[in-house]
């Protein structure tokens, strides 16, 4: 399939069984155009990638190079449904959705559509590579004083830290941010096959105590099921992540307001 990198925001149907028209509105007005057809030429979205993640080397015949010579299929030329897309994504898939700042009813799940080689070859293919890339920062020394564990590769402990630093000086907010609910754990997310990004260790969850996820809240783990979307973080906190390249699930239609991620990409100009 030849997709056409246009700046129109395509209305398209989330319900399951619906195909999509593919969609990349993330990148910038001046790169959106159909590079595809270029065979060697580099696309937006790799050229995007490229940028925020200093281990993808090159792109060639349809493939992302990572410094390790490691080489990923980034398009499959699929139709999917947003199951499918969950669920067998391929690199460009993740970039299927603008990340949505504005009023929670245009949410969507951006961010929620990963491939996990693409994430096992930036931050580790197991358990324990994933653990040999991880460190120590110290979460709101002043006001919480929690250690956690959180991935060195590629700046994200760094990015970690300047959250941490901003936050430390808002003790308003303490409650939402003491009894951190986790950084890295190799799982698979609640109800799937899929590895939870906190298998990455770039991923920090806030006080679960007010915190809302969709399964809780509507008791079930359909993604086809109606959701009203709650939420109770002040977006204060949420201003500070996405500052330094965080994304926030508050913000996906399956929403997840405990969770932040980091995902430089999502954050271009």
């Amino acid at each position: 399939m030849n997709r056409l990198i246009t700046p129109i925001l395509l209305v398209v149907s989330l319900a399951c069984g619906a195909r999509h028209k593919i969609k990349n509105p993330i990148i910038p007005k001046a790169e959106q155009k159909d590079t595809l057809n270029q065979k060697d030429s580099i696309p937006p979205i790799c050229r995007l990638l490229m940028s925020n993640y200093e281990c993808i080397v090159g792109f060639k015949a349809n493939h992302l190079e990572f410094a390790s010579k490691t080489k990923l299929l980034f398009d499959d030329k699929r139709n999917k449904t947003s199951n499918e897309l969950l669920n067998n994504p391929d690199i460009e898939d993740q970039l299927y959705y603008r990340y949505n700042r504005g009023n929670a009813k245009d949410n969507n799940d951006a961010g929620r559509i990963r491939n996990d080689a693409f994430f096992k070859e930036i931050y580790g293919k197991n358990a324990k590579a994933v653990k040999d890339n991880l460190t120590t920062v110290v979460w709101c020394p002043k006001t919480i004083n929690q250690k956690l564990l959180f991935s060195k590769v590629n700046g994200a402990n760094l990015a970690l830290e300047k959250v941490s630093e901003e936050l430390d000086k808002h003790p308003e907010w303490k409650k939402y941010l003491t009894n951190i609910g986790g950084t890295f754990n190799w799982r698979n997310i609640s109800g799937t096959s899929r590895l939870s990004a906190h298998s990455f260790g770039i991923t920090i969850d806030i006080n679960t105590a007010f915190s809302n996820y969709w399964q809780w809240d509507c008791g079930c783990k359909n993604e086809d099921a109606p959701l009203a979307y709650k939420n109770r973080i002040p977006m204060g906190i949420v201003d500070i992540f996405e500052k330094y390249g965080f994304i926030w699930g508050g913000r996906w239609k399956h929403y997840d307001t405990m969770h932040f991620e980091y995902r430089p990409e999502f954050f271009a100009p």
